[in-house]
This record gives structure tokens, sequence and C-alpha cells, in this order.
């Protein structure tokens, strides 16, 4: 399978989060506790918590590695081929839809 579009969707979203939590004075490499949460805006209506946006970010990297690894888009319960339609709404997600559900 090609997932070159998938690869290069996980990485404009790793980076865009990682934006939003450098705004916010976050650097998740560094491993860094959240003791507080704070909000993080991603512009226009979009608002999501710090926390929020640290997990996403370590289920981006996750997903990265699984491309790496041969793994990605199959599902990490059942192993079943994890549908184009659920990898188009969840990118990062390591489960199918029947899994995630």
């Amino acid at each position: 399978m090609d997932f070159s579009t998938r690869k290069q969707t996980l990485e404009v979203l790793r980076m865009e989060l990682a934006g939003m939590l450098a705004t916010a004075g976050l650097r998740p490499e560094a491993g860094q506790a959240l003791r507080q949460m704070p909000r993080v805006s991603g512009g226009g209506a979009r608002e999501l918590p710090a926390r929020a946006s640290l997990d996403e970010l370590r289920r981006v990297d996750a997903a990265l590695a699984r491309l790496r690894e041969g793994s990605y888009g199959f599902c990490q319960i059942c192993g079943d081929d994890i549908a184009d339609d659920w990898l188009d709404q969840r990118p990062a997600s390591p489960f199918c839809k029947s899994c995630a559900l």
C-alpha cells in the first residue's frame, strides 16, 4: 500500500500541533509534565486544551512510527485493514472502526 499522502497529512498535523503547543509555551519533546491545562488557540473557533493537543501529538507520532515499521493501516487489535474512510477522518487511528467503537 502507498501511504505517502497519509504520511504527508500526519506530518502536517504534527507540525500544527507542535506549533500550537509551542505557542502555549510547552515543549512536548522535553517530556514536560502538564500541571496546568492552558488553552491553545488553533485559529478560528478551534480551541483545544494543551493536554488534548499533546495527546494528539503523541498519537500522530505513534502513527508515523507505524508507517516507518510497516504496520500503519492495520488494526492494532484485530489485525484487519483500517478502512480508508476511517483513516480519512482519523489519520492517526491505530484501530479499525469496529474495534475503536
